[in-house]
């Protein structure tokens, strides 16, 4: 850990661990104020629970597959760099300084990624289709809640990937104390944007129940659904961090359902299809352990 980053961890603890829990005891307050924020909901969807678990892990792992190869590419276009994509991570052997600063652009283009999703979602014309728009949300939740909290634990951490890009650029403590902080208030600005669209997928008078519904549950149980893409593997590859990124961006989006506006966009047509989102996530699965585990070199 960086010598002067013992404040930014703790106030990046405090925001993830009590931030949710104070915005929810807002609108627990507020919940005789706040219109649709009670906990009267309509009967529990399981078809769009579980299919939006599955669209969770697989938006997850399309996302980090983005955000690796982004880190190997520039590596293997590097003169002296060979750098070798495994499933959970990737590797190198070989040097040269660019290597450093390549380890930040991983993270960018997810987060580009990400944010593009955004502005379609919260565009005049948002995908009609379940299956588009359901997709859609976890591909801009992917993108930026794998990415944004990468530049706070860059500034606390020199060996993360942002952080070692951080070092090559040459970011004092005060550069690094105004990027996680800015990190900091857009993973909250994120979440609220992200809320708009969950709730749309089941609009209901509940908005809290709704959020619990279609993204809190489906991010749990797509976490776990993760875990198997990233085995073998170190804990922090393996369970850590899809942990941390589930946390971290439903906490506030749960805990803020209560203050989106009351009407969210149209609902969309049709139904997931669970059945052919588990063949698809299969699949995927293969992929990552047949192809993707033994590792491929660039």
């Amino acid at each position: 850990m960086r010598v002067d980053a013992g404040p930014i961890a703790i106030l990046f603890a405090v925001l993830v661990l009590l931030g949710p829990l104070i915005l929810g005891l807002m609108g627990w307050l507020r919940r005789g104020k706040v219109r649709g924020s009670g906990s009267a909901a309509r009967s529990w969807d399981w078809r769009l629970t579980i299919g939006s678990a599955l669209l969770y892990a697989l938006a997850f792992e399309v996302l980090f597959l983005i955000q690796e190869l982004f880190l190997v590419i520039p590596k293997a276009l590097t003169p002296g760099l060979h750098p070798i994509l495994y499933h959970n991570n990737h590797d190198w052997t070989g040097d040269n300084p660019l290597a450093r600063l390549f380890q930040g652009t991983g993270a960018l283009a997810i987060l580009l990624v990400g944010l593009a999703a955004l502005a379609v979602l919260r565009a005049a014309h948002v995908p009609k289709g379940m299956t588009a728009r359901t997709a859609l949300i976890w591909v801009a939740f992917a993108g930026l809640f794998q990415s944004v909290p990468q530049v706070v634990v860059g500034a606390i951490l020199p060996q993360n990937d942002v952080g070692m890009a951080m070092d090559y650029l040459g970011l004092d403590a005060p550069l690094r104390w105004a990027a996680a902080l800015l990190a900091m208030a857009a993973i909250i600005a994120l979440a609220f944007a992200l809320t708009r669209p969950l709730l749309s997928l089941a609009p209901d008078a509940s908005r809290t129940g709704t959020i619990f519904r279609v993204g809190t549950v489906p991010a749990v149980l797509g976490t776990l659904i993760v875990i198997p893409f990233r085995l073998p593997g170190s804990i922090d590859q393996v369970a850590l961090v899809p942990v941390a990124v589930a946390i971290i961006g439903m906490g506030f989006i749960q805990a803020g359902a209560w203050r989106s506006a009351p009407r969210p966009p149209e609902a969309p047509t049709g139904q997931l299809s669970p059945l052919l989102l588990l063949i698809a996530a299969m699949a995927m699965l293969a992929f990552f352990q047949v192809v993707l585990r033994p590792g491929i070199a660039f």
